[in-house]
């Protein structure tokens, strides 16, 4: 078993393990999983020490969550912390529609329009809590209320935002929802960091989900949404901590995907530079990026998902590499990672007898 480092988010009761699950994967997306291996996946999760799940009913329109649910009936419920989303909401639809959802291979026969309205939110979270078999849900994100950086295939994006109605909406169920205790923690989860800030001066947050904007790659809100973040006592959790997968399989495989479309050529220069730093101390690739999120004192956990109980146990062998300090030194030095990124000081994980 290893044991994971757990820290608080915000200033709520709610301790997260520094490596969580993402359920994306989960739920099929871009190819089949089977339900036996996704439920395996969140089983050998759990043995592992990883102790926080999140989900979405918009992963696999439904299947992430039941996944999720059954990789977990065995555990005790007050032993790891649950998160949902919503703002998506799920309908049956009529007839079979391969189209419906084009980021999933198989995907359940149902449809996802947004809706961040009170009522729709509440909906939302009972068919989740459902879904996944739990009375309760520890925290719960308004997930992508702007469609310019949402998960919607292109065709299906419309640009429009939704700042004003999920304050209105949304965040006012879940506000309550906290108030009575039903919530222990309410966050927003998003691809970018502008709207994000403006949730952050708006509202009263414990987290944010941000995917794919402070990783080794890329440290966009480093200046601005995180210095925030820390003086709000918001938690940051970094979602799509491999950039779509580029930072797991680096450049040497056929077509390494960047922000969910092939990587374009100045990625890929940026990506062989990391990847020749890490190889000069010996570190695999996935550590570094695992790890490095983690050096920041906003952040309380990486989520990346896995569809197998091989990229579970790569990632929780990841998570526990040594990785000298030289290495980070070497990034900063080759202007491959920010000046100003804070960086891990030691492994977040330890290996338990």
């Amino acid at each position: 078993m290893t044991g994971l480092e757990q820290r608080a988010i915000g200033r709520t009761t709610v301790a997260v393990t520094c490596l969580g699950l993402g359920g994306g994967a989960l739920g099929g997306m871009y190819e089949t999983v089977e339900a036996g291996d996704a439920v395996a996946a969140v089983e050998l999760a759990y043995a592992r020490g990883i102790r926080y799940f999140d989900a979405a009913p918009m992963y696999g329109h439904g299947r992430a969550e039941e996944r999720l649910g059954h990789g977990l009936a065995g555990a005790e419920r007050s032993s790891f912390v649950l998160s949902t989303k919503v703002g998506m909401v799920i309908e049956p639809l009529p007839s079979s529609d391969p189209a419906a959802e084009l980021r999933y291979a198989d995907p359940f026969l149902f449809d996802g329009h947004f809706d961040f309205s009170y009522d729709a939110c509440l909906r939302s979270l009972e068919g989740s809590m459902r879904r996944i078999g739990t009375d309760r849900i520890d925290i719960v994100y308004i997930h992508d209320p702007d469609e310019g950086d949402s998960l919607l295939p292109p065709p299906r994006r419309t640009g429009r935002e939704h700042f004003a109605e999920a304050m209105d909406g949304a965040y006012r169920a879940l506000d309550d929802l906290r108030s009575q205790g039903v919530v222990r923690a309410v966050g927003v989860g998003l691809n970018g960091t502008d709207m994000l800030a403006r949730f952050a001066r708006a509202g009263d947050f414990d987290c944010f989900l941000l995917a794919g904007r402070y990783t080794l790659l890329e440290q966009n809100g480093l200046d601005d949404l995180l210095p925030l973040c820390a003086e709000r006592e918001i938690s940051i959790v970094v979602g799509g901590v491999f950039n779509s997968g580029i930072l797991a399989t680096g450049t040497a495989v056929a077509h390494p995907t960047y922000n969910y479309e092939p990587a374009d050529a100045r990625t890929l220069t940026r990506v062989r530079g990391i990847e020749h730093a890490c190889a000069e101390y010996g570190v695999p690739l996935a550590a570094a990026a695992l790890q490095f999120p983690l050096g920041h004192p906003a952040v309380a956990t990486v989520l990346p998902g896995a569809r197998s109980t091989a990229e579970v146990r790569a990632n929780v062998d990841a998570v526990g590499t040594p990785i000298p300090s030289g290495l980070w030194e070497t990034l900063r030095d080759r202007d491959l990672v920010s000046p100003h990124a804070p960086t891990p000081s030691r492994s977040p994980a330890s290996t338990e007898a």
